[in-house]
C-alpha cells in the first residue's frame, strides 16, 4: 500500500519538444486533431467579431493566439454580463454564449485542446520566442553599431574640413570664393617679387662676405666679384624684366601674357546650401557608408609629392620640395621680340620667370651653404682663419658667430618665402590657369565629402532612433508570449495531472528558461 502511495506521488517528467507525441501515444488526443482545430478556428474568428465591450475580455483577445483556455475564460466572463442569461429550459438564450459553449465542447472532444496547446507551446519555445529576441538583438546591434559609425562620420567631416583650412591656410586664401581669392594673389605676385627684390638688398653684407672670404682664400682680387651673379644683379637694379637682363636696357614697350582665371558664376564654397540628395539609401538594408569613400585625398596636395600635368603637357612637381629645374639662362640668349618690345618669355620679371628665378634661387642656395658651413667651421677646431691666418685675414672677413648667424636667417627668410608651398602654387597657376581648376575641384571635393559625412551621420542617426523604436515595440510583445507561454505550461501541467489522479507533472527543457 504504501508503495503504491509512493508511486502515485512520483512526478511525471516531460520534455516540451515530445509532448505532443507524449499525448497522442497515450490516446489523450487523437492523431487527426488538426482538421478539427481549423473548424474550431473558424468559429473562434467569427465568434470575437461580436464581443461585449469588457476589458478583461479585450485584454484576452491581445497578444498572442488564442486557445482553449482562452475560450473558457472568455465564456466564464460572459456569464457575468447579459448573454450569460438562461431561459426557463436552464439553456443560455444568447447567440454569444451558445457560439463559445459550442466552441468549448469541439475543444474537449478527443483532446483537441491538449493537441493544440501542446504544439503551440512548443512552437513558441522554439520559434516565436527566438524569433523576437533575435529581432531585438539585431535592433541593439544596429544601436551599438549606428554610434560607431556615427562618432566615425563626425570624425571624418571634422577631419576634412580642417584639411580644407589647413590646405587653404598654406596657399594664403580664406577659401570662400577659391579661384577669385587665388586670382588676387596671382595679380598680386609682382608686388610680392620686389617686395622680395628689396629684401635682397638687405644681404649685402653677407655677399660682400662672402666675395672678401673667397678672395682671401683663393688669394685672388677678382674672384669674389663674380659671385652670385643674379643675386647681386636683383640687389643692384630689383627683379627688372628678362629683356633688360639679357639686353642691358630697358624695353620701350612690355607685352605680358594675359592670365584668364574664369570665376564668373562662383559660389562661397563654405555657405550653407542646405541638404544635399546623396541618393536613397533609405532601403532599411545595412550600408557602409564609408566603405567607398578614400580620406587620402593627395592628387594635387600641398604636401604630397604628385605629379601634376599643365598645358601643355608639361610636368610638374606639386610638393613641397620644388624642382626649380637645371636649366641655364645667360644673357646672350637672343629673343625673338622685336627691337625694344618685351613679350612672352622675356616681357616676365626676373623672380617670375622659372629660368631667371632658378639661377637667383641657386644664388641664395650658394650664399646659404657657404654661412652653414661657416658657423660649422666657426663653432669647432677647423676654422681655416685660426692661427696665422687670422694675423693676415682682412678685418672683413673676421666675422663673429653672432653676425654669421643673423646673416644665414636673413638669407632663409628669403629662401623659404620664395620656395613656399603657395608661392609654388601661385606660380603653377601663372604658368597655366587650368590648373586652378584642378586645384578647386580637390579642395571642393574636400568639402564635398565633408558634407557626405554629415548626411550619413544623420542617416545613422535616423536609422539608430529607428532600430530603438522597433526595439520597444518588439520588448512588450515579447513579455507578453513568454508569460502567455508560461501560463500554458503551467495550465497544461494541471490538466495533465487531472487525468492521472492529480500526479505532479513537470513539463521539462529549454521552456523553463526562456
Amino acid at each position: 500500500m504504501s508503495s503504491q502511495n509512493n508511486m502515485e506521488n512520483l512526478p511525471i517528467d516531460i520534455h516540451y519538444n515530445k509532448l505532443l507525441d507524449w499525448l497522442i501515444s497515450r490516446r489523450h488526443c487523437s492523431q487527426q486533431w488538426q482538421s478539427t482545430a481549423l473548424t474550431i478556428r473558424e468559429k473562434i474568428n467569427l465568434a470575437i467579431q461580436d464581443m461585449p465591450p469588457v476589458e478583461e475580455i479585450t485584454k484576452l483577445l491581445q497578444g498572442t493566439y488564442i486557445n482553449y483556455f482562452h475560450c473558457k475564460k472568455i465564456a466564464d466572463l460572459l456569464k457575468s454580463t447579459d448573454s450569460g442569461a438562461k431561459n426557463i429550459f436552464g439553456q443560455y438564450s444568447s447567440q454569444k454564449m451558445k457560439d463559445w459553449q459550442e466552441i468549448l465542447k469541439l475543444y474537449e472532444k478527443d483532446g483537441v485542446y491538449l493537441a493544440e496547446a501542446a504544439q503551440l507551446l512548443t512552437r513558441n519555445v522554439n520559434y516565436e520566442i527566438p524569433a523576437l529576441k533575435k529581432q531585438i538583438g539585431k535592433c541593439q546591434q544596429i544601436q551599438t553599431e549606428g554610434e560607431r559609425k556615427e562618432s566615425e562620420y563626425i570624425s571624418n567631416a571634422a577631419k576634412l574640413k580642417k584639411e580644407y583650412n589647413d590646405t587653404c591656410k598654406q596657399m594664403g586664401i580664406e577659401g570662400k570664393k577659391i579661384k577669385s581669392e587665388l586670382a588676387t594673389l596671382v595679380r598680386d605676385m609682382p608686388s610680392v617679387f620686389d617686395k622680395l627684390a628689396k629684401k635682397s638688398k638687405g644681404l649685402e653684407g653677407a655677399v660682400q662676405y662672402y666675395s672678401a672670404f673667397m678672395d682671401f682664400i683663393m688669394n685672388r682680387s677678382d674672384l669674389g666679384a663674380s659671385a652670385v651673379p643674379m643675386l647681386r644683379y636683383v640687389q643692384q637694379k630689383g627683379s627688372t624684366t628678362t629683356y633688360e637682363w639679357q639686353t642691358g636696357h630697358k624695353p620701350s614697350q612690355v607685352i605680358e601674357s594675359a592670365i584668364n582665371i574664369d570665376t564668373a558664376d562662383e559660389v562661397d564654397k563654405t555657405a550653407d546650401t542646405g541638404d544635399i540628395d546623396w541618393g536613397d539609401i533609405g532601403t532599411g538594408e545595412e550600408v557602409d557608408y564609408a566603405a567607398d569613400i578614400d580620406f587620402d585625398i593627395s592628387e594635387v596636395s600641398v604636401e604630397g609629392v604628385g605629379i601634376e600635368t599643365v598645358d601643355g603637357g608639361e610636368e610638374v612637381g606639386t610638393g613641397g620640395n620644388i624642382d626649380w629645374g637645371t636649366g641655364e639662362v645667360t644673357k646672350s640668349d637672343q629673343s625673338s621680340s622685336k627691337e625694344g618690345v618685351a613679350q612672352g618669355e622675356n616681357a616676365l620679371s626676373l623672380l617670375d620667370n622659372p629660368k631667371t628665378r632658378n639661377l637667383f634661387v641657386d644664388d641664395l642656395s650658394e650664399l646659404e651653404c657657404f654661412l652653414a658651413q661657416r658657423l660649422v667651421e666657426l663653432g669647432g677646431e677647423g676654422d681655416v682663419l685660426s692661427g696665422s691666418h687670422s694675423q693676415s685675414a682682412p678685418a672683413s672677413i673676421q666675422v663673429d658667430v653672432t653676425k654669421v648667424t643673423e646673416m644665414l636667417e636673413a638669407v632663409r627668410a628669403i629662401t623659404t618665402e620664395l620656395t613656399s608651398v603657395q608661392m609654388h602654387h601661385l606660380m603653377l597657376i601663372r604658368n597655366s590657369p587650368r590648373y586652378v581648376d584642378r586645384l578647386t575641384d580637390t579642395l571642393k571635393q574636400k568639402l564635398q565629402l565633408a558634407d557626405k559625412m554629415v548626411f550619413y551621420q544623420k542617416q545613422s542617426v535616423a536609422k539608430r532612433n529607428q532600430a530603438l523604436e522597433e526595439q520597444r515595440d518588439l520588448e512588450p510583445k515579447l513579455d507578453v508570449i513568454i508569460q502567455r507561454t508560461k501560463e500554458l505550461q503551467k495550465q497544461m501541467q494541471k490538466e495533465i495531472s487531472k487525468k492521472y489522479k492529480d500526479r505532479p507533472v513537470n513539463i521539462m527543457g529549454e521552456i523553463n528558461t526562456i
